[in-house]
């Protein structure tokens, strides 16, 4: 029986360990991934609008120690509504403008209707995932026209002009001073002082904390009186949540 050659034995070793080095590669950028983006779960909220995936919260955001009480959502529409859809969202996230963008008119019509109240919680998990501080300085700017009674129209701007996931242009807070300007009652110096000192900065930290501490990870999430819409079944459309908001109204 011949020897093996050494040659060929070398070169085979260094085969194996270059196979090892790549699939340890292809699971840490597996896992990069499942940090950032989760396709399913609440995207199949979305799905009936566009192809999109929600944000995992991963870590903790740009939150420390964020003791003290829960921060209350900003709510619109009537308190005496008999549904209310809850929705935590991330003026970074493009989900979270998928929906909007797509459920607006009719959550707006069924708002003014005074059948139904949106309790927005606003949460800074792109922040945390890709860096940066415009989601914090949004929601901040958001709580702001709030004290002003311009929340929803504020809003709706904010997720229209979202800048790409990968640009944290709402960290310029003469951006966020600049498409207030849209909105007469934002057009003060009250609203921008608001916005450069960071006022609502605290409540911004303690509504990301609650949601971590919540049993809710990903962004959009959305409830319709305390059910989770887009897990199971077909998926949420316009005419659905409409459909759904009837039924409540009774």
């Amino acid at each position: 029986m011949s020897a093996r050659n050494p040659q060929a034995q070398q070169q085979a070793q260094r085969s194996a360990r270059e196979r090892l080095r790549e699939e340890r590669e292809r699971q840490r950028a597996g896992e990069r991934r499942l940090r950032l983006v989760k396709i399913g779960g609440i995207a199949a909220l979305v799905l009936a609008i566009a192809a999109g995936a929600g944000f995992l919260a991963a870590g903790g955001g740009n939150d420390d120690d964020n003791a003290g009480p829960a921060a209350a959502p900003i709510a619109v529409g009537e308190r005496s509504a008999p549904a209310v859809l809850t929705v935590y969202e991330d003026f970074r996230c493009p989900a979270c403008a998928q929906f909007e963008n797509a459920f607006r008119s009719t959550v707006n019509e069924l708002t003014e209707a005074g059948q139904l109240r949106v309790d927005y919680h606003l949460v800074t998990i792109i922040d945390g995932n890709m860096r940066g501080s415009g989601s914090r300085y949004a929601a901040n700017a958001a709580a702001c026209a709030r004290d002003q009674g311009a929340f929803p129209e504020y809003h709706d701007v904010l997720f229209q002009n979202q800048p790409a996931e990968t640009d944290d242009a709402f960290a310029d807070k003469s951006r966020l001073i600049e498409l207030a300007r849209e909105i007469e009652p934002l057009d003060n110096e009250t609203f921008r002082t608001c916005v450069r000192d960071g006022t609502h900065d605290d409540w911004v930290s303690r509504s990301n904390a609650d949601f971590l501490d919540g049993e809710y990870n990903a962004t959009p999430t959305v409830l319709l009186n305390g059910e989770r819409l887009g897990q199971g079944g077909d998926p949420l459309t316009p005419e659905h949540l409409r459909e759904r908001v009837a039924e409540m109204a009774g």
